[in-house]
Order: C-alpha cells, then structure tokens, then sequence
C-alpha cells in the first residue's frame, strides 16, 4: 500500500493537493486525528488491497491532538507501515494575505491567541517537528495552483520504488530564496542576456537564449562544475536515506541565467535515470533575467 500523510501550515494548499491526488488515484481523507493513522492500515486489510494508495490531511486544526503526531508516526514505523510525508509552507507575509483574501478563520485563534500573525507563529512552532521529519517540502509562496499541481504529480504519479526524487528549479532572486531548497546555486555572475533587446522578453527555455548563455567558456565551465559536484553528492544523499533533493539555481530575476541552468542540469540527470522533476518558479514574471 502507498500510504501518504499530507501536513503543513494553514493557508499553504493542503486541501488543493489532496485534490490533485484524488485525482490521480488516492483514496484521500481530510483532517485526520493523527491517533487514528493506524486504521488506515486496518481499511487497507479489511479491503483486500482493493484499496492501494491512500492520502490523508493531518493539521493543526486537530489542535491539541495534533501533539500526538510525531508518536503516531514512531507508532506506524514501529509496525514496517511505510509511508511518505509531505509538508507544505508558505511564508508567513504570503499566508496572511491568503487568510484576509479569503477570509477564513485560521484554526488556532482564540484563547490566549488574539492575531493571525500570533496565530501563524504558534503554528509554526507547533509543526516544526513535523517538517523535519518530513520527506517533501514543498513552498508554496510564489506557486501558481497549476505549478503546485504539476509539481504533485510529478512527484507522486511515479512509481513508489524509485527511492529519491530531485527537484531541479530555477528562481529570482529578487522574488526571494525558495525555503525548500538544499542546494543554492547563484549563476548571477554570468552575461545576462536582459541586457541582449531580441532576447529580453524571452526565456532560458528558448534555443536563442540558451545559445547565448552557453556560448561563454565561463558558462561551459560552471556548468560542468556544477554537474560534477551533483554527480559527487547524489550517491551521498542516497546513501543517508534522503526522499527528496532539491536544487535550486537562481539568477536575477529568474528568467534566462537560473531557467537554462536548471533546465540542463535536470535534463542531464534525466538521461542518468535518476527521478527529476524540472520546475521555474519565476520564468513568466516581468523583469532582469
């Protein structure tokens, strides 16, 4: 059985991938008290299998039984029930401005706790654990919901055997570092082709711009560099028991430098079989490349 436990601060779009992966063939059940995770093996039997992929939302919103969650996870690796644990974030700034946009009521408020921002920071107190323990994070503060969509399926529509999966992504710095990533590659110190008017408004994606970047020895040679480090470190992540690697490549605005970078370091691992999701975070947003 793949069994997946969807967790993550409120605001971060937990219940827009359990959608994604309903869709795509889980059996999916929202806000679970984390006590009851070991049923979920019990239907999976009573079943007889009929039921094989199974996502459920465990959050604050159970509140004070969520503090049980960390021991009902210890609970199912003590019984050899594998699962996957997916944490989703956002920026504290991003989250209170999708709760006063939707003017929801975030779970915790109340009591002693008399502000959305007191709110937030005492969530994400309460689920540090849980994102440590975690084996995807996925940010989703500057994710379109089609982004957030293509990256779940990427992610689980693959076969549960394929042990580690890397994330290869692109991003401006101008719009922030992504909180998920592992490795933090800066290409900045290459030409920009921004400064290039026929290659301004187009994108690392397009074979002009590609051409321009890669035709610098300094491009060559940062981006065999680059490769050989990751060649290096990726049996070392495997070894450690990793689930997810995500490598982050950032120019200026995260059009043309980081997206042709990104694009060609996640192409290459792709022809070494290695499990890759290739994403650009900022390459439709206006401005420097």
């Amino acid at each position: 059985m793949e069994f997946v436990i969807v967790t993550g601060m409120s605001g971060a779009g937990k219940s827009k991938v359990i959608d994604v992966l309903e869709d795509i063939g889980f059996f999916c059940v929202d806000n679970v008290p984390p006590q009851m995770l070991g049923k979920f093996i019990e239907l999976y039997k009573i079943s007889g299998g009929s039921i094989d992929r199974i996502a459920v939302v465990v959050d604050a919103r159970g509140r004070e039984m969520f503090r049980d969650f960390i021991s009902s996870l210890e609970e199912l690796s003590r019984s050899r029930q594998a699962y996957r644990l997916l944490f989703l974030d956002a920026e504290d700034g991003v989250l209170l401005k999708r709760f006063k946009e939707g003017r929801r009521k975030h779970p915790l408020l109340g009591g002693s706790i008399l502000t959305l921002q007191e709110a937030i920071s005492a969530e994400r107190r309460l689920l540090q654990a849980a994102r440590l323990r975690a084996d995807y994070v996925m940010d989703t503060s500057q994710m379109t919901v089609s982004q957030l969509k293509e990256q779940i399926v990427s992610t689980f529509v693959e076969e549960a055997g394929q042990a580690m999966l890397v994330q290869c992504m692109s991003f401006g710095f101008k719009y922030g570092l992504p909180s998920e990533a592992d490795l933090v590659f800066d290409v900045r110190c290459l030409p920009n082709p921004f400064y290039v008017p026929e290659l301004r408004e187009r994108t690392g994606l397009e074979e002009p711009v590609r051409s321009y970047i890669m035709q610098f020895p300094q491009t060559r040679e940062l981006l065999a560099r680059l490769q050989g480090l990751i060649d290096f470190l990726l049996p070392l992540y495997v070894e450690e028991g990793k689930s997810q690697l995500v490598i982050a490549v950032g120019c200026t605005g995260g059009k043309h430098r980081s997206v042709a970078f990104a694009q060609a370091i996640g192409s290459r691992l792709q022809e070494k079989e290695v499990r890759v999701v290739i994403s650009h975070r900022d390459k439709d947003k206006a401005g420097m490349g």
